[in-house]
């Protein structure tokens, strides 16, 4: 029979599907069917391409009988009931109130979320709220006909969904990978997908290294509310190792803390109670200024190896309120230094720091051009009293520096004939230092600095064959400082990197206690190749002359000398996502300084990062022998399921590896398993090297975690 006309059916439905108390709108269903007609007994029968909808819930049918002085529906199948965006029931047969409910249906499955589907001979639904199935099997693995067995499963006698606490409940359950039975349940209760938080124990994870033995953690998470959390990790290890892993978050209405630790007890240490602890937070204040903060300690210099954390050798904890805005930075900030590396007393080391900083920009003015005006305090303190270098670093032992410094600086820019461009460049500052517990420096102290430098840039352009277009552009930059002497510890501008980004810079110190000194000549040449194609190329080369050698840095900068090393710099990028980038300092018989390359290639199966560093050894940066580094670190899409990751680190003046890993991850529709192995091959006086083998497993469709992968084919 053709269809009827739509508005006829669902004036028909709403006389007879509508409540018998004085319905409001969201209270009444649509009907629309192929042919519907009302018996002598005055029910309502609906054939053929059935289609429900009432409220969120959509019922799609063969054909459906209502009782109206029963108040129920008699279903057909194939039945689909859609419940709002996370819940579909499919049966054979049904028995549903008319509001859909409560009832039975027969041969039935309950999707969620449509990953975690729950099989059942017959399933219950009561109040709206609750779903019941008997003698259900849960999974969401892709079943094929000629292999049922999915790759994991759940069956139990009875399963009942909340869809208000969106949880599962589990009676008399089994656990079974490949049809195994592996674990049994009295009871179990697990997340549905729809769910992002909720109490209960966590994913568990296995740890094994040289050190502790093999290991388990179990995390337990804990809903403390809808804006707060904690997760207790239990960590038991086959070598004595007992750790309680902690982590408490809350969220308020401007900003966020996360408080993480562990307490450990274990054979590496014996007798003593290890222990780290991480603090962080951001809050917004008003006028758009922002709060930060972090904080972390630590036992002993070698638990954070020892537990797989991040390592670090020095630990800082820091408090800021800063603002950013598109003319202005106000920044003022405390942080305190603990040193965890052995060799270093940390009484003879800044263990407190105190920073200000406004940063202004203007443009215009009677002058024209843009300007920018600086104001900055520093303050560090030592806890030692003594006014000598004991330890011979070159830096007193108990120097306390407080520092206040104003920077102005301006810049115009002109353009003149054939395209040249002109610029004019200038900067003045003064700092005012206060030196306490130094025999050398100390007092009060004051100084003025400034420079000008006068630029030209010449750009050449050209568009060649096809579309290339070629960029040349050779730039002079004379600079004039005064030569002056310096008479003011420096602590802040030890390490000097010389690249194109400060080739033209009239300062190069990173810092403010050292300022770049006397007349120079700052040259340098870019080109730049971009093809139609979408690959682009960028070289530049420069080096710096000097009228005098006031021996102001150090060899490694490669800016020592009346004539600096030559900086060279290449970018390659191509569109099929690889990215090179290489800069290097030499000196004019070729030797290297500084040589720096790093490898970016991201394709649709594939990626690989990988760096080369070689660096000179230089006293005065602290460095007695040269580094020369490779570090690689890669993964591979083996199948649409398997990815493998790689990743070393060679240390080619020591002839050594400093660390080493391989992992497998595989991940469908229904699993994730993440397999690695690592090890660190470095020790010291409080490390030793160690293997770390790790395996997590995470089942998809419990809770809103682990998203699911490519499903398997059938065959």
């Amino acid at each position: 029979m053709a269809r009827r006309p739509l508005l006829a059916l669902l004036a028909a439905a709403f006389i007879a599907l509508a409540p018998l108390s004085a319905p409001q709108a969201q209270d009444m269903a649509a009907l629309v069917a192929d042919q519907v007609r009302v018996d002598a007994a005055g029910q309502l029968i609906a054939d053929g391409g059935v289609e429900v909808f009432y409220r969120r819930t959509t019922l799609r049918a063969s054909r459906i009988v209502y009782d109206r002085a029963g108040d129920r529906l008699t279903i057909s199948g194939p039945i689909v009931i859609v419940d709002g965006s996370d819940t579909v029931l499919i049966a054979s047969q049904a028995e549903l109130s008319a509001d859909l409910t409560e009832g039975v249906l027969d041969s039935a499955r309950l999707v969620l979320n449509r990953e975690l589907q729950l099989a059942a001979s017959q399933i219950q639904r009561v109040g709206g709220r609750y779903t019941q199935l008997n003698n259900s099997v849960a999974s969401s693995c892709k079943v094929c006909a000629g292999d049922t067995t999915p790759l994991w499963e759940i069956r139990a006698r009875r399963v009942i969904h909340d869809q208000q606490e969106r949880q599962i409940y589990f009676d008399n359950a089994q656990f079974r990978v490949a049809g195994i039975p592996v674990l049994y349940f009295p009871r179990l209760r697990m997340p549905d997908p729809t769910l992002a938080r909720s109490t209960g124990f966590l994913m568990p994870r296995i740890r094994t290294t040289s050190g502790l033995g093999t290991g388990i953690k179990l995390p337990y998470f804990i809903a403390l509310g809808p804006h707060r959390d904690l997760t207790i990790t239990p960590y038991l290890s086959t070598k004595a190792g007992r750790t309680v892993e902690l982590r408490y978050r809350q969220a308020f209405r401007t900003g966020e803390i996360a408080l993480q630790g562990a307490l450990s007890r274990d054979d590496l240490v014996p007798g003593i109670t290890r222990y780290h602890l991480d603090a962080e937070g951001t809050f917004d204040l008003p006028r758009d200024f922002k709060l930060t903060f972090a904080g972390e300690v630590v036992s002993d210099p070698a638990y954070l190896l020892d537990y797989g954390l991040p390592a670090k050798d020095r630990l800082d904890s820091r408090l800021e309120v800063s603002r950013t805005r598109r003319n202005e930075h106000i920044s003022g900030r405390l942080i305190g230094i603990r040193s965890i590396r052995a060799g270093e007393v940390n009484s003879t080391l800044p263990s407190v720091i105190a920073d200000f900083t406004f940063h202004r920009r203007f443009s215009g003015g009677p002058l024209g051009g843009e300007a920018g005006l600086r104001f900055q305090t520093h303050s560090h303190y030592r806890s030692s009293d003594n006014a000598l270098d004991l330890d011979s670093d070159g830096i007193s032992d108990g120097r306390d520096v407080s520092r206040a410094s104003l920077r102005l600086d301006w810049r115009r820019n002109w353009t003149l004939p054939m395209g040249i461009q002109g610029a004019a460049v200038a900067e003045v500052s003064s700092d005012a230092y206060s030196i306490g517990q130094d025999s050398v420096y100390g007092g009060n102290r004051s100084r003025f600095h400034g420079g000008v430098a006068a630029e030209l840039r010449w750009p050449w352009a050209k568009v060649g064959a096809g579309g290339v277009s070629h960029v040349i552009e050779p730039v002079v930059q004379a600079v004039w400082s005064p030569k002056g002497t310096e008479t003011f510890p420096n602590e802040d501008s030890i390490l000097v990197e010389f690249d194109e980004a400060n080739l033209f810079a009239l300062n190069r110190y990173p810092g403010s206690d050292a300022t770049e000194r006397g007349g120079r000549l700052n040259l340098g040449l870019a080109y730049t190749r971009v093809d139609p194609a979408g690959w682009t190329l960028s070289t530049a080369v420069g080096r710096v002359i000097r009228t005098d050698d006031l021996g102001q840095f150090s060899a490694a900068s490669g800016l020592d000398g009346d004539r600096s090393d030559w900086l060279a710099a290449l970018q390659l990028s191509l569109p099929e996502g690889m990215g090179l980038s290489h800069r290097m300092l030499f000196s004019d018989d070729f030797k290297l300084t500084k040589s720096e390359s790093r490898l970016d290639l991201t394709t649709g199966r594939f990626d690989v990062a990988g760096s080369y560093i070689w660096l000179v050894a230089d006293q005065q940066e602290d460095r007695l022998e040269p580094i020369s580094e490779l570090a690689v670190d890669g993964s591979y899409e083996v199948t649409g399921n398997w990815t493998a990751t790689a990743g070393a680190r060679y240390d080619f003046q020591a002839d050594r590896a400093n660390r080493a890993g391989l992992g497998f991850r595989f991940k469908n529709e229904c699993v994730l398993v993440d397999l690695s192995l690592s090890r660190r091959f470095t020790s010291s006086t409080s490390v030793r090297p160690t293997t770390d083998f790790g395996l997590s497993v995470d089942l998809v469709g419990f809770g809103s975690g682990s998203k699911a992968g490519p499903a398997r084919m059938c065959r």
